[in-house]
């Protein structure tokens, strides 16, 4: 009989069938306004300005957390997200942080302190 996986582990696999195949896909705006879809941002604020960096940095927790596949590379800029990951992995949730700093070597806190 085959052990039932964690509440962790669950998580981590549903967040690691969403990552992009690499950071280049992650194409999204890098300034101006972006106005999430409703299946995004069900809870609330839905337009944010990626100048303003609590706004960018809200965004971006929404869309980690929530987005799809196509959600991450479409609302996603790779620059930005390298740029304020030291400070968002502090801000999302350990299953999503462990699932993108082990699938993208960029991310890994190792990586960035050598740097």
């Amino acid at each position: 009989m085959a052990a039932t996986p964690s509440v962790p582990e669950v998580r981590r696999t549903r967040f690691a069938r969403r990552l992009p195949a690499e950071l280049s896909e992650l194409g999204g705006p890098d300034h101006g306004h972006v106005e999430l879809p409703l299946h995004l941002a069900w809870s609330g604020l839905s337009r944010f300005d990626l100048d303003q960096p609590r706004l960018r940095m809200s965004c971006y927790r929404i869309v980690l957390a929530e987005g799809q596949q196509d959600d991450l590379v479409r609302y996603l800029n790779r620059e930005l997200l390298v740029a304020m990951w030291p400070v968002l992995r502090t801000l999302i949730s350990r299953d999503i942080r462990d699932v993108w700093e082990n699938a993208f070597h960029e991310l890994a806190p190792h990586t960035r302190a050598a740097a």
